[in-house]
């Protein structure tokens, strides 16, 4: 899934990943569409943008916990998949937001 940028991978901290869109990209969505529609699939990632002076900078992340196996990241990914291919049948108009979506916020 080219069009995502890898902020965080996990290495040498806490088991985590996290992204944003990359700058270039124009996938049809926005991460807080992207968040809504994964949660359909059982999964919840929260979409949010960063603190004072970086607003601009979306991103979504995952915390993994013990016991997270194989097959459940290939299912993840999969499911990440279809929702991605959705939105390349149905780009979004009018993307969501912070406060249209029910996503986290540090606020």
């Amino acid at each position: 899934m080219g069009m995502f940028e890898i902020i965080y991978d996990g290495h040498g901290g806490i088991p985590a990943l996290s992204w944003s869109i990359k700058k270039d990209a124009n996938p049809g969505f926005n991460l807080y569409d992207l968040s809504d529609r994964i949660r359909s699939r059982g999964w919840q990632i929260a979409a949010y943008a960063m603190p004072a002076d970086r607003e601009d900078l979306v991103i979504m992340r995952i915390l993994v916990r013990h016991g997270f196996s194989r097959d459940m990241a290939d299912l993840l990914i999969s499911d990440l998949q279809h929702c991605v291919d959705f939105f390349g049948k149905h780009p979004v108009v009018n993307g969501s937001d912070a406060d249209e979506s029910s996503n986290f916020n540090h606020g």
